[in-house]
């Protein structure tokens, strides 16, 4: 069977599929993955063979506001904090709702004629793969990246551009547009209208995947607790994990900080020896050395720590960590704090607690529990026929 997997260019959209691309691949199907190019050479590694499709979330976000004027207009680099948020909202529709489903569209329809695919896996947020899928006839599934959170604006603007592809007449209504939905997130932190909402649901476990890297021996064999700080590739910034640093220092533990390519370590200044900022962490690695966790709450890391028991502080600073974090308090497996809430000082409160509260570590684990009981990708592999007749 030729599948072809297509994501938006970011590394929370990318890696979620990627654990299903491998186990098709390890199946013998043919595996070809759509996203940005710069991702290509992490693709080519799993060898999963790459193609060009779409913009990464940032480059659309500057279509919509103007492309090359609009950065011209501001110095040529803008980030997201510095955008009101009102403005921010409405670039978020027309980004998700037209710039990148238009472009996926245009780069996948010749990809599809000449792959010739049996079968399209796109994740969530890239809906012009499935417009594209519908258009050549290819049956698809929809592959969720974590707790569903949905936007009306979005989604009226997402069917005028099905209507304007000449697709409009071939996908059903609701979040997956008729098709069957991969579901990664556990019910427990899932959105209860979206789990009635009548999609055919597809279960299966979250399964981590990471591009390579190595941890320190003093990270993996060190002694005490470790504590895994990260805010992810979209939002982090030099402030936000000094903060998160020193309300953790007061405490007995190791700290492991992913600060990614926004952060350069050195701009969190002399760090004492039980402190280890790098700029990339596998991930994977990390969560099984840690004993908790403080993050963002974003999609990949949320449900990543979930999968390995951890107790979890979520500080959210963008749409995933203010839908993930109260579900996953819902829960007891972690806390969180918002806005002006956020300090030192309440971040040593709060992780003391996860550290030393034994319900919030077993309600951690009870989550691990459910989520390794569930199907995993070989188990989706395993059922391609039944979507392909």
């Amino acid at each position: 069977m030729k599948v072809l997997f297509a994501s938006l260019g970011n590394y929370g959209h990318i890696f979620p599929l990627v654990p299903l691309a491998q186990a098709a691949r390890e199946a013998g199907h043919e595996v070809w993955f759509a996203t940005s190019e710069q991702f290509h050479p992490i693709l080519d590694t799993e060898q999963l063979r790459p193609v060009t499709s779409g913009l990464t979330v940032p480059e659309a976000f500057i279509e919509a506001a103007g492309g090359q004027a609009f950065l011209e207009a501001n110095g040529g680099a803008v980030q997201a904090s510095d955008i009101p948020p009102e403005v921010l909202a409405d670039l978020a529709v027309k980004a998700f709702g037209s710039v990148l489903p238009r472009t996926v569209f245009a780069d996948l329809t010749p990809v599809l004629e000449s792959v010739g695919p049996d079968l399209v896996v796109y994740e969530s947020f890239n809906p012009g793969a499935g417009f594209a899928a519908a258009a050549a006839g290819v049956p698809a599934l929809c592959h969720g990246i974590g707790r569903v959170t949905s936007n009306a604006l979005i989604g009226k603007e997402l069917f005028a551009t099905a209507g304007d592809l000449g697709v409009a007449g071939k996908i059903g209504h609701g979040p997956t547009f008729g098709n069957p939905y991969i579901e990664i997130c556990p019910p427990a932190v899932q959105d209860q209208e979206f789990l009635a909402s009548g999609v055919q649901v597809i279960p299966q476990r979250p399964a981590s995947f990471s591009k390579p890297g190595e941890l320190p021996a003093h990270v993996t064999q060190g002694e005490g607790p470790l504590v895994y700080l990260s805010f992810g590739t979209v939002v982090g910034s030099a402030q936000r994990l000094r903060t998160a640093i020193e309300g953790l220092l007061p405490l007995d533990v190791r700290i492991l900080v992913a600060t990614s390519d926004l952060v350069d370590p050195a701009e969190l200044g002399e760090l004492p020896d039980r402190v280890t900022a790098l700029s990339w962490v596998p991930q994977p690695e990390a969560l099984r050395h840690a004993t908790a966790i403080v993050h963002h709450g974003g999609h990949g890391t949320t449900l990543a720590s979930l999968a390995a028991g951890l107790p979890q502080l979520i500080l959210p600073a963008e749409n995933d960590g203010f839908a993930n974090a109260p579900a996953v308090n819902e829960t007891g497996a972690g806390r969180l704090l918002v806005g002006e809430e956020v300090s030192a000082k309440a971040v040593e409160a709060e992780m003391r607690i996860l550290l030393t509260d034994p319900a919030h570590q077993e309600a951690a684990r009870r989550v691990a529990r459910d989520i390794a009981a569930l199907p995993g990708p070989a188990d989706t592999v395993a059922r391609f026929p039944e979507f392909t007749g």
